[in-house]
């Protein structure tokens, strides 16, 4: 029977489409159980009922036409009770109904199977007998499994909106990814195919080689030129960091990397196109089998830069169109740096690719300019998008594709009431952020890219809350030397004097790892990151902590944090190595004030350890997503998973309620850095228990300013209250609308589900 179930299995995934794929699972179950009839049932949501798709056995022209109600039949109340029903004789169940119209009068014996997919009940399966049969255990899990197999290929087959039957819906399918970069854009789909397919590349042997190696120079040459403009045509638009990215590509592009490797291989006897593929082929292999998310990306990288090659060898110089449509989202299966800058700015309204992370080069880049980016949508059928009405999501990572009337109009309304909103708050954003009754929240920004944009916030903030300094690391080819470091920190510290930078110590790990400096683990999340791999590693810290001292020479508002923080020895450690750095520096003639230092409160432990951590630093910075993902033993990243990470699950609230209330006990500042201090609501709740600063990405301060002006410190410490009440997240959830309702600032939260 495993043999059988492996040979369906593959037949219906190598089946054309999706009616294909039915006809032959159908047939092919019927004849492995050796029984007269088997049947497809599909859950349609918009009729709400259970509608016969498929069948060998009974009636074909009851095929789309007979449709029964969950609940109602044997069928229904298989979908019903989401479990197995295996009746000997199906005429004697209460539950029978017979339709004329299928002929099933003649069949007595049923097993029939709930489809589920992602607790979804799709659909039913259903097989029958003439003969008065007790199908056995081996059939009945036989029949479960052929259903977990259809609940698979239906769920994409909904989601692409693959189903055309007329009593299906049709025409808008949706699309759920990874939200990369936040906002909401209406436009024309414009697919990037790849400029050449490495994989389809013949072996040929060179009848000259010099001539083979004289073309992969001049293919290499026109794509770095290629890579060249794309930068210039992005240089006015991002920073000098991102614009790092390019000089990655160069590198990469250089004659000690990519060239000699081919060049290498062309000698051994191979032409230069399968040579560059063999290449191209083995780095992205080797990246792509690594656990950490950041080389995987590298691969795309790789890839990118192949297929490029690759094309101007064939003498196919592009696949990109000439003429941008006005609203264009860019759609591919992976999207570069380079292929992000070949789209004028102006015309490009959104960005989608079929991998990639919220931690990938593109999301970097598309965050600092502003682009709604859904990134990860593996069901994505690229083929037949091009040129396709799209609706993109950047705040729940979802793509509409052919939207309804319905729903195009509603995220039209949603687009134009954040553009209204926006140009509204912007006349308050120089106000401070004082509550009606005279409390101040002091509103800091997250920072770690481009340096002149953060700076225009100098008049509306307290400070910087956290700079990300791993983002330069990331970016590049090596660890950043003490010049480098220190010009770039400089950069930040002066742009900002003299309000206060907190500049985070390097945070590699879990889903933030370097090119050069890989990290392989089963559980990264749970492994080597943070304060442990720089304290394993006091050469790495030293550097970047004698970068700092000496860029805050003259400025005096350079503040440490130190992230991942598990018990006080991680302190101890780290404050010797900073002293370290301040001596040895006196002995170099640089003199330099000792600044504050702070621990990050993110791995629970901390908690418990709030008094003896108090002894050792100046302040305390709560990590919220981190502790949250902790708390709750959620990857945040798993999409399997991600429902149950929420910041206001009850546990997670309680747990920062308490943080505030010891750190003010202990005296020692307390600040929040975290999605939750991101939103209006949660801000409000923060403020209600306590919390000194709140900091969070330049685009949430105008709503979060606009709540802590308009609620008062007692109602928000009420809130808190009422909030701590509750016992589930959405219990919490439906608290805090309730109240912004009731405080009318309903507008304030994030735009409701269409």
């Amino acid at each position: 029977m495993l043999e059988v179930l492996r040979r369906i299995i593959l037949e219906v995934n190598g089946a054309r489409n999706l009616e294909a794929a039915l006809s032959t699972m159908v047939r092919r179950i019927r004849k492995a159980m050796r029984t007269d009839v088997c049947s497809f049932y599909l859950f349609d949501t918009q009729l709400d009922r259970l509608v016969l798709m498929e069948t060998i056995g009974l009636r074909t022209q009851a095929v789309g036409h007979v449709s029964l109600p969950v609940g109602e039949g044997l069928v229904g109340l298989v979908a019903q009770r989401e479990e197995p029903l295996n009746l000997e004789d199906a005429r004697a169940h209460p539950y029978f109904r017979y339709f004329e119209t299928t002929g099933e009068e003649r069949y007595s014996s049923f097993l029939g199977v709930p489809i589920i997919h992602q607790r979804r009940m799709l659909g039913v399966l259903v097989v029958q007998q003439a003969d008065k049969r007790r199908f056995d255990e081996a059939d009945e899990a036989f029949l479960v499994t052929m259903a977990a197999q259809l609940a698979g290929v239906l769920a994409h087959a909904l989601a692409t909106g693959s189903l055309t039957r007329p009593s299906l819906p049709g025409g808008q399918a949706t699309f759920t990814g990874v939200a990369a970069s936040p906002g909401m854009a209406i436009g024309e789909a414009v697919v990037i195919a790849p400029p050449a397919d490495l994989d389809s590349v013949p072996d040929l042997i060179p009848t000259d080689e010099e001539y083979e190696i004289e073309r992969l120079s001049e293919a290499i040459g026109r794509v770095r030129d290629e890579i060249r403009a794309a930068g210039e045509r992005l240089a006015n638009r991002i920073s000098a960091q991102e614009l790092a990215l390019f000089d990655v590509y160069q590198q990469m592009l250089g004659e000690e990397a990519l060239f000699q490797e081919v060049v290498k291989r062309i000698r051994e006897g191979q032409w230069a196109p399968g040579a560059l593929a063999d290449v191209v082929r083995r780095h992205v292999q080797y990246l792509e089998r690594v656990s950490d998310d950041y080389l995987r990306e590298r691969a795309a990288d790789v890839r990118d830069l192949g297929r490029r090659v690759l094309a101007h060898l064939q003498e196919n110089t592009s696949a990109t169109p000439d003429v941008y449509p006005e609203r264009t989202v860019l759609v591919s299966d992976e999207i570069s740096v380079a292929m992000l800058g070949e789209v004028p700015r102006d015309k490009l309204a959104g960005i989608v690719s079929v991998r990639g992370s919220s931690t990938s080069h593109v999301a970097i880049v598309a965050r600092a300019m502003g682009i709604p980016t859904v990134l990860g949508m593996v069901d994505l059928p690229l083929p037949r998008l091009n040129g396709a009405r799209l609706v993109l999501d950047g705040h729940r990572g979802r793509l509409f594709v052919r939207p309804s009337p319905d729903i195009e109009s509603h995220y039209e309304g949603l687009i134009e009431e954040e553009r209204a909103l926006s140009e509204l708050l912007e006349h308050e954003q120089d106000l401070p952020s004082r509550t009606p009754d005279g409390h101040d929240v002091r509103l800091l920004v997250n920072t770690g890219l481009a340096v002149d944009a953060m700076a225009s916030l100098k008049s509306r903030i307290g400070g910087v809350g956290l700079y990300r300094t791993e983002v330069p690391f990331m970016i590049t080819e090596r660890f950043p030397g003490e010049q480098e470091q220190t010009r770039l920190y400089r950069e930040q510290l002066e742009g900002f004097a003299p309000l206060p930078v907190v500049m985070r110590t390097l945070d590699i790990g879990g889903d933030k790892d370097l090119p050069y400096f890989p990290i392989e683990e089963a559980n990264p999340f749970l492994g080597w990151r943070g304060i442990r791999v720089t304290l394993d590693h006091p050469e790495v810290l030293m550097v970047q902590l004698r970068a700092m001292l000496r860029a805050s020479q003259g400025l005096d508002n350079l503040q440490i944090l130190l992230p991942m923080i598990t018990n006080v020895d991680e302190v101890d450690d780290a404050l010797r190595l900073l002293d370290r750095a301040i001596r040895e520096l006196g002995e170099d003639g640089v003199e330099v004030v000792r600044p504050k230092v702070g621990a990050m409160i993110e791995v629970p432990a901390t908690l418990y350890q709030l008094d003896a951590l108090a002894e050792r630093v100046d302040f305390f910075s709560v990590g919220s997503n981190d502790l949250t993902q902790y708390l709750l033993a959620v990857d945040r990243n798993n999409p399997r998973v991600a429902d149950l990470y929420d910041a206001c699950h009850p546990a997670v609230l309680s747990a920062m309620a308490r943080l505030a209330r010891e750190a003010t006990a202990l005296e020692v500042p307390i600040s929040v850095c975290g999605e939750l201090a991101a939103d209006p609501a949660g801000a409000l709740l923060l403020m209600g228990m306590g919390f000194d600063a709140l900091s969070m990405n330049a685009p949430s301060l105008p709503k979060v300013r606009a709540a802590i002006r308009r609620v008062s410190l007692a109602s928000a410490q009420a809130l808190v209250e009422d909030a701590l009440a509750e016992s589930s997240p959405l219990g919490v959830r439906r608290c805090l609308e309730a109240r912004m309702s009731d405080w009318q600032l309903a507008h304030l939260l994030p735009p409701k589900d269409a």
